[in-house]
């Protein structure tokens, strides 16, 4: 497999790529996986975050890097739902329903998703 280019500022140590919580891991396997199934290249992914990270900045975001992965996400999501890979309704219904999931979830066990985390919820 081919590896990406290195994203400026991107956390990595000698090992690779550092996370500071799963939610960045997974984030970032998301990211590499669509990649490879190509829904976007990676300079429009490199375009993407770059924007998300402009409009946080913008926003008012100090840029200390703890926020990293919260770009990262936001701009996942704008770009599958820029290619039609998924519409921000649909990402919201899921969003919602693994809120849903978590909440009755016992703390350090895995979260499954379930039908019913979708009750009462627009099907799109």
């Amino acid at each position: 497999m081919k590896r990406p280019p290195p994203l400026d500022g991107f956390p990595q140590d000698a090992a690779g790529p550092v996370f500071n919580a799963p939610w960045e891991a997974q984030a970032f396997a998301m990211t590499l996986m669509l990649h490879e199934r190509g829904l976007f290249t990676w300079p429009e992914w490199a375009q993407a975050l770059a924007r998300q990270v402009a409009a946080a900045q913008v926003a008012g975001d100090p840029d200390l890097g703890d926020t990293y992965y919260h770009h990262w996400l936001a701009a996942l999501e704008h770009i599958v739902a820029e290619k039609g890979a998924g519409s921000a309704e649909e990402m919201l219904r899921y969003q919602q329903a693994w809120d849903r999931a978590a909440d009755r979830t016992p703390h350090g066990k895995p979260i499954d998703l379930a039908p019913e985390d979708f009750a009462g919820q627009a099907q799109t």
